[in-house]
């Protein structure tokens, strides 16, 4: 059956910073995604990160903006309904796409994904923002992100943490706080997180603190993000180098200003679907 986005799905997204919404992603696309990142493991970015040590075990991949050279990607950000599930979600009029980000757990991976938020990693303020976190392989819940519900809420911003070490990234500037050590005091948050299958995908707001167990089972977790920005995203400055890092890639911007076209296409505009 076809997905369908419904008022509850939208109601949970604001008011938990996170939803899940199994079947999201038509078993055609998981494949052809799926497709899409095993090219990108065999031929990785400029940009792509192995997280796990050369002693370690398993592996942890990280890599993302391929989405123009790897066609399976590009084709899901143009032709698949999630540009208006984002629209929806976050009561846009129009939607760009800002760039994909696949991450790859390996079974025995022992490296946890810090708790962070996205928005300060990111050159884009504003709130109506949102990824898709899709899955492309069964994760039992213990493998899954968890989420803290109504932080999208908070009105903080934590620095960005390095995946590697968790260590706070290197900004020179006011307005960002250490991230809470959320683990030593359980009891004062709120986690979610799912059993998902291939398809699924877990929707939540690039404010929404998040973190990423280790991959103690036996299956890979293999899963790519899709990052979307409505009307009131802009450019914004960062006081050190952010990720990904658009101005040393040649992006041109003043703060404020709406982001490029050409950089981030615009995918869906309420004006093209009027009745």
């Amino acid at each position: 059956m076809a997905f369908h986005l419904t008022d509850k799905d939208i109601a949970a997204f604001h008011r938990d910073g996170a939803v899940c919404l199994p079947g999201a992603v038509a078993p055609d696309w998981v494949s052809r995604l799926a497709a899409g990142v095993e090219r990108n493991l065999k031929h990785p970015g400029p940009m792509a990160q192995h997280y796990t040590d050369a002693e370690g075990h398993g592996s942890y991949f990280g890599d993302y903006c391929n989405w123009r050279a790897i066609p399976e990607f590009a084709a899901f950000v143009f032709e698949s309904p999630m540009a208006r599930h984002a629209a929806r979600l976050v009561s846009a009029q129009r939607v760009q796409f800002f760039h994909e980000h696949v991450l790859a757990k390996e079974p025995g991976t022992r490296e946890v994904t810090p708790w962070h938020h996205d928005q300060p990693y990111y050159v884009v303020d504003g709130d109506q923002v949102i990824s898709f976190w899709v899955a492309l392989d069964p994760v039992e819940r213990p493998v899954c992100p968890r989420f803290i519900a109504g932080s999208h809420r908070w009105g903080r911003l934590f620095y960005p943490r390095r995946f590697k070490d968790g260590a706070d990234y290197d900004y020179a500037g006011d307005g960002f706080e250490t991230m809470p050590d959320i683990d030593s005091a359980p009891e004062d948050y709120l986690p979610l997180s799912w059993a998902l299958e291939p398809g699924d995908a877990i929707a939540f707001h690039f404010k929404t603190v998040h973190d990423a167990p280790a991959n103690s089972g036996t299956t890979r977790r293999r899963a790519i993000a899709f990052r979307w920005l409505g009307d009131d995203a802009r450019y914004a400055e960062r006081p050190g180098t952010p990720s990904p890092p658009y101005p040393d890639m040649g992006i041109d911007q003043q703060p404020g200003e709406r982001l490029r076209e050409d950089w981030f296409p615009t995918i869906w505009s309420a004006d093209d679907h009027q009745d």
